[in-house]
């Protein structure tokens, strides 16, 4: 017999005693020492990544070089607030974020159900098109849609911005909410038809209700790519009132190359809206919304 099982009334727990006599006991402990061993590496990787961020926030509120101020102070977000045009940077930052967010997520949803749902040639040929323009990298088309744009009046506007920005997530949105619409059974909108409901029906009262997660997820990718965006943003803005906070904590930088205090408060304005919509997202992230309407098959 491969394993033997041994219990004494004084001995607790039965071990399990393998063909080499050793309790199953101790291979348990090196199990459990390999995994301490893989949190440890863990811990230690992410406090490496953590780091440049607790730098940034701990200068942010530590006194600068010409502060009188001692210890922890918000003295540096009130001058970047006050002395420079971070209010409008910000605004304009979540007016063209915001836009971007709801814009992509309005037409990426139908589109990627159409990619879910729809088996024909055309709906392949859309896919692969889809495909293709994600793989071109963005630099290659911002010199001709800033000449195509400048004869529209669109440089230096925060609407063209944000046409650029629909347009770079579109693709990448359509597959995030194809992929999410994959894993609802068809069988939810089949009884949905039964019941009298037309296909635009089903797809808003049951399809999207269960895919609030996609629907977040598709959200945040958007959101994360109009907020960190520099690339397209200083080929298309050029006043300073209309800068967004990226090119807005870059042109700071440059004109307080010693002030470090006030360009990192700036940074932790820029990191703020990220956190608070992880924040409070979060919680409704949870892919057991469908769990119950499959209960009697």
């Amino acid at each position: 017999m491969s394993a033997v099982l041994h219990a004494h009334p004084e001995s607790g727990p039965a071990l399990g005693v393998t063909e080499t006599g050793k309790p199953r006991r101790v291979l348990s402990e090196a199990g459990m020492r390999g995994r301490w061993w893989r949190f440890t590496l863990i811990l230690a990787i992410t406090a490496i990544v953590l780091v440049p961020i607790m730098v940034t926030v701990v200068l942010a509120f530590t006194p600068g070089p010409t502060s009188t101020a001692t210890g922890f102070t918000f003295e540096n977000i009130s001058y970047v607030f006050s002395q420079t045009l971070a209010a409008t940077w910000l605004k304009n930052s979540l007016t063209v974020t915001l836009a971007t967010v709801v814009v992509s997520v309005a037409v990426a949803a139908p589109a990627g159900y159409v990619l879910s749902r729809g088996r024909s040639k055309a709906v392949s040929g859309y896919s692969l098109l889809l495909f293709v323009m994600q793989s071109l990298p963005i630099i290659t088309s911002v010199v001709p849609l800033f000449i195509l744009f400048a004869g529209m009046g669109l440089v230096d506007n925060l609407l063209g911005l944000t046409i650029i920005y629909v347009g770079s997530t579109m693709t990448v949105a359509t597959w995030m909410m194809a992929a999410y619409f994959d894993s609802i059974p068809v069988s939810l909108e089949e009884a949905s038809w039964i019941d009298g409901c037309s296909v635009f029906g089903s797809f808003t009262k049951v399809v999207l209700r269960n895919s609030l997660p996609g629907v977040l997820s598709t959200a945040i990718f958007a959101f994360l790519l109009a907020w960190n965006d520099y690339l397209v943003a200083i080929v298309f803005l050029r006043s300073n009132e209309i800068f967004t906070l990226p090119m807005g904590v870059q042109s700071f930088f440059q004109q307080n190359l010693t002030d470090w205090s006030g360009v990192m408060a700036l940074a932790v304005i820029m990191m703020l809206p990220p956190i608070i919509v992880f924040a409070t997202l979060n919680k409704y992230f949870s892919v057991g919304g469908i769990g119950g309407s499959l209960a009697g098959r």
